[in-house]
């Protein structure tokens, strides 16, 4: 849960900040410069980041899989898993998209359950009865699937739900049911006067409160961003954010190279420089460190786009391309794949020689992670580098 942040005014004078400053205070603030805190483990990183989001794509790990494994390094899946799902410790909302959530942020959703509440969703039919059957099956039975509440849809495309699937996901979105696991990636649903812990299960919080709240974690998450980074980290509106900045005890900066842009940076983050090992490994496209593609750009001079939904003929960097993460810089990209118990780097683009002995440590780790015993590499756009990778790899 966010510390709670002081009320004062907002400084008049921005605090000055150098690009290579504000992109050290993002790593160790996203989890990637210093001592991780393995003690913490998965729960910690949950915590810290605020937002771990799920998708569906599944290529090495899934994404929620590989957050906090491209901070923690090679911790079992079967423990991520478990640290999200078991005794009450999350819950999957919409934030910055689909995410987990730390249960302590709940009572900071309420308003976005009461917009929610407030304005249809979809333009699904939903016949009177279903939303009150779904809420008593669930009530009578226990955590459900969509599934094993009368099937989640018709014989139709996939957006052509059940009725008892709009009705789960109406109650979802209300907040009177929550998705407590992913079962075979199937949601799993239960009331949440069940699944939320009593003195968190409240929407009392008004509006403004929950978003200061908000703004205040996302600074936090992030160490350093302009408004459009800080509010989107839970999809906030840019009114929504003007309306309590002032309020949330984050410090006026400007950063070298930022064009200008206001920006806040958290005050625990400009206390000390930050200082320790950086973390060397493949990130997920939705890594949090990442997901914005104009702040990855302005921090890092690195332009990435998810090509999965992208026809082939015009993929550059391949289906999933994983930014590799070396010495603070983002320095190549490798799209994997796992064929038995090999690693394929089906397409690696490194940004020169330097980053052949990092890319291939990070290529050796996951590979050991996800239980593949070797790499194998396919294509690179420089085959003199391919020789390099592949000898590093030997």
């Amino acid at each position: 849960m966010p510390t709670p942040a002081p009320h004062h005014p907002t400084h008049h004078t921005p605090v000055a900040l150098a690009a290579t400053e504000a992109r050290r205070i993002t790593l160790r603030a996203q989890g990637f410069l210093g001592a991780p805190n393995r003690a913490a483990g998965v729960r910690g990183v949950l915590r810290h980041l605020g937002a771990v989001q799920l998708d569906t794509i599944s290529v090495l790990a899934r994404s929620h899989e590989l957050i906090p494994y491209a901070r923690l390094g090679a911790v079992g899946r079967k423990k991520v898993e478990q640290a999200y799902w078991t005794q009450t410790h999350a819950f999957e909302y919409w934030s910055h998209a689909a995410c987990i959530l730390p249960v302590e942020e709940w009572s900071h959703f309420a308003f976005r359950r009461r917009a929610y509440r407030g304005r249809p969703h979809w333009n699904h039919h939903l016949p009177d009865g279903a939303y009150d059957q779904v809420i008593k099956q669930l009530r009578a039975e226990g955590p459900l699937t969509a599934t094993e509440l009368g099937g989640a849809k018709n014989k139709g495309e996939w957006w052509d739900w059940s009725d008892s699937k709009v009705a789960v996901e109406r109650a979802l979105m209300y907040g009177e049911v929550v998705c407590v696991e992913r079962r075979g990636w199937k949601r799993v649903y239960d009331l949440a006067e069940r699944a939320i812990p009593a003195d968190l299960l409240h929407d009392d919080l008004d509006d403004k409160e929950c978003v200061r709240r908000l703004v205040v974690q996302a600074g936090q998450a992030l160490g350093v961003g302009t408004r459009s980074d800080i509010a989107d980290y839970h999809r906030l509106k840019s009114e929504q954010f003007d309306a309590v900045i002032e309020e949330t005890g984050l410090v006026p900066v400007t950063v070298e190279g930022w064009g200008g842009k206001p920006a806040w940076a958290d005050p625990a983050a400009l206390e000390s420089t930050p200082r320790g090992r950086h973390r060397t490994t493949l990130l997920s496209p939705f890594d949090s460190l990442i997901w914005e593609r104009a702040r990855t750009e302005r921090i890092f001079g690195f332009t990435h786009r998810l090509e999965a939904y992208v026809p082939r003929p015009k993929r550059i960097h391949g289906y999933f391309a994983m930014p590799v993460l070396a010495g603070g810089q983002l320095v190549g990209r490798v799209d994997p794949a796992r064929e038995g118990t090999t690693l394929v780097a089906r397409q690696v683009s490194l940004d020169g020689p330097k980053a052949v002995a990092p890319v291939a440590q990070a290529l050796v780790e996951a590979a050991s992670w996800v239980g593949c015993d070797s790499v194998r590499v396919e294509r690179m756009t420089d085959p003199a580098l391919k020789q390099d990778l592949v000898r590093a790899l030997d």
